[in-house]
C-alpha cells in the first residue's frame, strides 16, 4: 500500500476518484509544524534557528500519520506545489522519518499538479522529484522575518502607542499606503471649474428626438486653437493622480463664455476610426481577486476560498499562482471549443500567448482555469452552487476569452465650430464584439447623426455646469490589491489574510467598500515610519521579496538575507526604546458627561471595535458601549434612527435602532 498525504479532506475526497485501491489518503489539515505564538522562538545568536513544534491540536492527525507511514511502502508528498506547500511536505517527512519508525528521505517522493485531474495525477506519478529544500528555505526565511518583525517590533509599540498592537512585515506598509491616503485625502484642496455644453440637432427635421438620437450634446473644448481642458498630474506617496479640469474656473466667466456664443453651430471635421479592445490575460491570484471584488464585492478572503474550494474539487487548475501562462494543450482545447461554439470571425489565426508582468512571479505555474472547459457550471449541478457557481463562471468566461479576436470599435469625433469656440462631440458603436460575446465589460454605446462636413446645426440649448476637482479616491479593496502587485509588496496569495488583518487590529476601516485609516492606525504608522521608517519603506519591502525568490532560486544563502535585515534592526530597536517619545493617539470626543466623576466622555478603539469612555482613566474606569447614528438617515420600516452594528464575524452592517421592535437591516449604507 503506498501512502499520499495532501493537505485537505476534500482534496483527498477528489484524488480518490482517479487512484486505485493501492492508494491510501491522508491529510495533514494544513501546516503540521509552526513557530510557537508563546516565544519568538528563533535564536539569533545560532543562525536564526527556528524551534518548529507541533500545531496545537494536531496531535491525532500525525499520529495517524505516523501510523500510516509505518505500513506504506512509500509515502507520496502531494501537498501545493507553492513554498507552503513544500515546506508541509518537509516537515511531513521530517515527522514520518525519526528513527523510531527507521525511515529513509528516498521513501519520500514529492509530487505536484497544477490541476486535480485524472492525467495530471497520473503524470505526476510517473515524474516524482525530491523535496526542493530552496523552496523550504525560502517559507522559512519568510516565516522567520515575519516573526522577527512582530516579536520585535511589536513590544516596542506596546510601550511607545499602546498595550495589545502589533507590526508586520507586510502589513505595516500596508497600514501606510492606506494611512498616507488619507492624509493626501485630508490635505487635498478643492477647485471650483465649469464645463460649458451645447445641445444640438440638425435643422429641418421633424420632432427630433433623443432617443432617436438627433439631438446630442458637444461640448467646449477651445477658443481660437487654445484648449479649455487640462490635465494636471498630483505625485502622490502611492503613485500619480491626475487632476482633469478646465480653464474656466468661475460661474462670471463661464457666462461670459455663454453670453458670447452666437446660434451659428458648423461642423468641421468629422474624425472615424477603428479601435480594438483586446482580452485580458487569464486570471491569476491578484487579478481574480481584484475582478471578483469589483463584479460582486467580494474581499479577497472570501474568493480565496471559494477558489480554493474549486481547486480541491478539481474544477479548476492551482489558484495560488502569479503566473499569466496556459499550457499548450489548455489552449488547444479553448481554442477548439471556441471554433465548434462560434463563428470563425471569432478565433484569431494564432493562439494568444500572455507574458507574466508580475515584479515577484514565483514558480512556473499556470493561471487559473477550469480543468475541462467543455464545463460550464450550470451542468456541474450538486456539485456546484451559488458563490461557487459564481466563480466557476467567471474564471471560464476569462478562459475562453483571452484565445478570442479582439472586439472592434468604430469611434467618431465630431469638431464644431461657433464663431472663435471649439466643441467636440464623441460617439462610439460596435461592430464586432469578439471576446465581449462571453466576458462582460461595461460598454455603452453613444451613436451621432449622420453628418458632414460643412453641415450647419440648430441649438436647442446651452449651459454652464460647476464642477470641483476630486481629491484622489480611497482604495478599494481591489485597487489596494493593484497597487500592492504593482509595487511587488507581499504575495498575491497572502493579499486577503493581510487586509483582513489590519481591520481586525482596528488599523483601519471599510466603510461603503472604501478604506479609512482610523486614528489607531495613523498613530501606529506614524511611529513606525519616524522611527523604522525601512521597515514600512515600500522599495526596501519590495526588494525584500527578490531576495526571498533569490533563495527560492538557490542564489541566495537565507541567513544572510535575514542577519542583513536583522543586525540594523536590533540596533534601531535599542536606540528608538532610550530615545523615542511615547506616542499620544488621538481620541474621538463626545458631548457628554461622565456619570460617576463628570469627566469628558470620549470614543476609544478596544480589541472588539469602539466603545465610550471616561478621560479621566484610569482614576475613572467607567464605559459604556459605543452606538454609531448614521446622521439625517431614518428607518425605512419605522423612522427610527439607524446604527451601524456588527455581525458575530466582525463584519459592519446597518440596522434599526428600535431593534427587536423593528428587525429592519441592511448591508448597503442607506441613502437619506
Amino acid at each position: 500500500m503506498n501512502l499520499i498525504i495532501v493537505e485537505s479532506p476534500t482534496k483527498c475526497k477528489t484524488l480518490s476518484r482517479f487512484l486505485g485501491k493501492e492508494y491510501q489518503l491522508e491529510s495533514t489539515m494544513g501546516h503540521i509544524r509552526d513557530l510557537p505564538k508563546s516565544k519568538l522562538a528563533v535564536d539569533v545568536k545560532k543562525k536564526f534557528k527556528p524551534d518548529w513544534e507541533i500545531v496545537s491540536g494536531k496531535e491525532k492527525v500525525i499520529s495517524q500519520l505516523k501510523k500510516a507511514a509505518k505500513k506504506a511502502k512509500q509515502v507520496i508528498l502531494a501537498t501545493d506545489l507553492d513554498r507552503e506547500g513544500e515546506a508541509i511536505a518537509y516537515h511531513v517527512s521530517v515527522i514520518c522519518s525519526n528513527e523510531k519508525l527507521k525511515m529513509k528521505n528516498e521513501k519520500f517522493p514529492r509530487i505536484v499538479f497544477h490541476e486535480i485531474t485524472k492525467s495530471a495525477i497520473e503524470k505526476a506519478l510517473e515524474n516524482p522529484r525530491k523535496i526542493d529544500m530552496n523552496l523550504v528555505r525560502a517559507q522559512k526565511a519568510r516565516r522567520i522575518l515575519d516573526r522577527l518583525v512582530g516579536y520585535k517590533l511589536s513590544p516596542m509599540l506596546w510601550k511607545k502607542v499602546r498595550r495589545g498592537l502589533s507590526a508586520g512585515r507586510v502589513q505595516s506598509v500596508v497600514v501606510r499606503l492606506i494611512t498616507e491616503r488619507e492624509a493626501e485625502i485630508k490635505k487635498f484642496s478643492s477647485e471650483e471649474y465649469w464645463r460649458i455644453y451645447a445641445s444640438l440637432t440638425i435643422p429641418d427635421r421633424n420632432m427630433p428626438t433623443i432617443r432617436d438620437r438627433e439631438i446630442f450634446l458637444a461640448e467646449l473644448v477651445g477658443k481660437s486653437g487654445e484648449k479649455y481642458s487640462l490635465g494636471e498630474k498630483v505625485e502622490l506617496f502611492s503613485g500619480t493622480h491626475t487632476i482633469t479640469k478646465t480653464r474656466i474656473i468661475n460661474q462670471k466667466q463661464a457666462e461670459a463664455i455663454v453670453k458670447d456664443l452666437n446660434n451659428s453651430f458648423i461642423v468641421e471635421k468629422i474624425e472615424k476610426k477603428q479601435a480594438f479592445r483586446y482580452p485580458a490575460a487569464p486570471f491569476i491570484t491578484s487579478t481574480l481577486q481584484q475582478a471578483a471584488g469589483q463584479r460582486f464585492g467580494w474581499s479577497g478572503k472570501f474568493t480565496m476560498r471559494i477558489a480554493q474550494s474549486l481547486y480541491e474539487k478539481g474544477l479548476i487548475t492551482y489558484h495560488r499562482t502569479d503566473s499569466t501562462h496556459l499550457a499548450q494543450s489548455a489552449v488547444q482545447k479553448i481554442r477548439e471549443y471556441i471554433k465548434k461554439n462560434f463563428s470563425d470571425e471569432y478565433l484569431p489565426q494564432q493562439a494568444k500567448i500572455y507574458k507574466t508582468k508580475s515584479k515577484v512571479a514565483q514558480e512556473a505555474h499556470e493561471a487559473i482555469r477550469p480543468t475541462n472547459i467543455e464545463v460550464r457550471g450550470q451542468r456541474l449541478g450538486a456539485d456546484l452552487k451559488g458563490q461557487a457557481q459564481k466563480l466557476y463562471d467567471f474564471i471560464w468566461q476569462r478562459a475562453i476569452a483571452c484565445q478570442m479576436a479582439a472586439a472592434r470599435i468604430e469611434k467618431v469625433k465630431l469638431i464644431i465650430n461657433c464663431g472663435e469656440y471649439q466643441f467636440e462631440s464623441n460617439g462610439q458603436r460596435m461592430l464586432f464584439d469578439g471576446f465581449l460575446n462571453v466576458y462582460q465589460i461595461s460598454f455603452s454605446e453613444n451613436i451621432l447623426p449622420a453628418l458632414k462636413k460643412g453641415d450647419r446645426l440648430k441649438l436647442t440649448s446651452l449651459g454652464a455646469i460647476r464642477n470641483t476637482t476630486s481629491p484622489p479616491p480611497r482604495y478599494t479593496e481591489a485597487s489596494l490589491i493593484k497597487s500592492l502587485e504593482r509595487e511587488g509588496i507581499g504575495r498575491p496569495s497572502t493579499y486577503a489574510q493581510i487586509i483582513s488583518l489590519i481591520q481586525q487590529r482596528q488599523y483601519v476601516e471599510k466603510l461603503e467598500a472604501k478604506f479609512h485609516s482610523t486614528n489607531l492606525g495613523e498613530a501606529v504608522n506614524g511611529f513606525l515610519v519616524k522611527n523604522f521608517s525601512d521597515i514600512v519603506d515600500i522599495p526596501f519591502t519590495a526588494q525584500m521579496e527578490n531576495d526571498l525568490d533569490g533563495i527560492a532560486n538557490g542564489k541566495l544563502k537565507w541567513v544572510n538575507v535575514i542577519d542583513d535585515f536583522y543586525t540594523p534592526l536590533e540596533k534601531k530597536l535599542t536606540q528608538v526604546e532610550k530615545k523615542a517619545e511615547r506616542v499620544k493617539i488621538e481620541v474621538e470626543k463626545t458631548d457628554k458627561k461622565c456619570p460617576q466623576c463628570g469627566g469628558d466622555l470620549i470614543i476609544r478603539i478596544g480589541r472588539f471595535g469602539k466603545f465610550i469612555a471616561c478621560s479621566n482613566f484610569p482614576e475613572c474606569k467607567y464605559t459604556q458601549a459605543f452606538v454609531e447614528i448614521i446622521k439625517g438617515v431614518k428607518c425605512p420600516q419605522c423612522g427610527k434612527a439607524i446604527v451601524i452594528k456588527r455581525s458575530k464575524k466582525g463584519k459592519k452592517f446597518y440596522g434599526c435602532s428600535n431593534y427587536p421592535k423593528c428587525n429592519w437591516a441592511s448591508w448597503r449604507r442607506p441613502k437619506s
